[in-house]
């Protein structure tokens, strides 16, 4: 068994007076603080910190930074994915008995630039540099793309994608550490500026600077609440959507669910989603199988997503308002499950949440990593 006994979040947004170290270790000493335990292994997550802060070998520069050295630390890294790998790797060193308790940091600084020079560069890293980004592609290029497909093949207006973004603003209103706490109009996404045809501003997750922390344990031990990681799935696909046979589906999603659910019967009260982009978010609800191909819009107008409905989707308001701190993001996700679960969400609380599936996903669905959570 493998708990998370206690976890530690910074504001997402643009963190001007604080760099890599100070957001790791904010969000860290509040994670150790909130289970008071001590641990032999650290864990890190960050996706850019060697193209963007010009830092690698995080697992030192934590260790270093929170007076810890001497302990193991490591880096991992997975695009979009790195802070759930992370959770993974560290699930796996506890239940291996290489450690008992594990700190679990996911830390991104994308506000300031020193090797590239802007953050569609940065971000570009997570695709195929050789056959895509080379030729002009960016990350967001792809995500447009595949919007395109999704339209095209279940005859969408662009309209219907404005269901998951509403709905994350209204979420993130109440949410306290996301970086966009305010409501969106209908009128506000028509009137979105394009970013790359037909992908909108509004149609993606804003960047920004952050830090969370979780500490998983081989015990139930934390002071302010336990939960278990019952199981998770991890699956990659093509880094190139060009090799892909359909880029309306996503396949690694559903790999990585299929893993996930081999060692258990699970029933998610609330799901925590990657959206880097509506259409993202909408594929990924669908290879999950809450609903049909091409249906995922109704999911989110009909109310079945919301806090209150049948199928809860990022009460935290998603990376599209809680915010996108890449690497970290997956950290983040896992403990917001587990405040969830403890009944420590304040203000973005499921009732009686019980038990969440946390997906995180990098690059366009080239890797996605799946947890299961329910209290203890």
């Amino acid at each position: 068994m493998v708990y998370i006994i206690g976890a530690g979040l910074t504001n997402v947004g643009n963190h001007w007076d604080k760099s890599l170290r100070h957001l790791a270790v904010e969000a860290s000493l509040k994670a150790l603080e909130d289970c008071s335990k001590d641990v032999d292994y650290i864990v890190v997550a960050n996706a850019l910190s060697g193209v963007v802060s010009g830092q690698e070998n995080l697992g030192s520069y934590v260790a270093t930074h929170l007076g810890k050295i001497g302990i193991p630390a490591v880096k991992v890294e997975a695009a979009g994915a790195s802070g759930g790998a992370a959770v993974l790797l560290a699930s796996s060193l506890i239940s291996s008995e290489m450690a008992d308790r594990v700190l679990v940091v996911g830390v991104e600084k994308v506000t300031d630039y020193t090797a590239l020079e802007d953050s569609n560069s940065a971000l570009s890293t997570s695709i195929d540099s050789e056959y895509e980004a080379f030729h002009g592609g960016t990350l967001d290029a792809m995500h447009a793309l595949i919007m395109r497909a999704y339209m095209r093949k279940y005859n969408l207006p662009k309209e219907e994608f404005s269901y998951l973004p509403l709905l994350m603003h209204e979420n993130a209103v109440d949410t306290p550490h996301a970086q966009l706490r305010f409501k969106l109009k209908p009128e506000s996404y028509s009137s979105s500026p394009v970013i790359a045809e037909p992908l909108t501003m509004l149609d993606l997750a804003p960047l920004g600077d952050g830090a969370a922390a979780v500490v998983l344990s081989k015990n139930a031990e934390g002071s302010n609440g336990n939960a278990e990681i019952v199981s998770s799935g991890q699956a990659t696909d093509s880094i190139s959507i060009y090799r892909r046979k359909d880029l309306t589906e996503m396949p690694s999603i559903k790999a990585a669910l299929k893993r996930a659910l081999e060692r258990t019967e699970f029933k998610p009260d609330f799901y925590i989603i990657h959206d880097y982009s509506s259409v993202m978010g909408y594929i990924a609800v669908e290879e999950l199988g809450l609903t049909e191909r091409g249906k995922a819009y109704h999911l989110f107008s009909s109310g079945e997503a919301r806090r209150d409905g049948s199928t809860p989707i990022n009460p935290e308001g998603g990376l599209k308002a809680r915010g996108n701190p890449v690497g970290a993001t997956g950290v983040y996700q896992v403990a917001e499950a587990y405040l969830q679960v403890t009944e420590r969400a304040k203000g973005w609380q499921v009732k009686g949440a019980k038990s969440g599936l946390t997906l995180s996903i990098g690059g366009v669905g080239s890797n996605s990593v799946i947890h299961l959570i329910r209290e203890v």
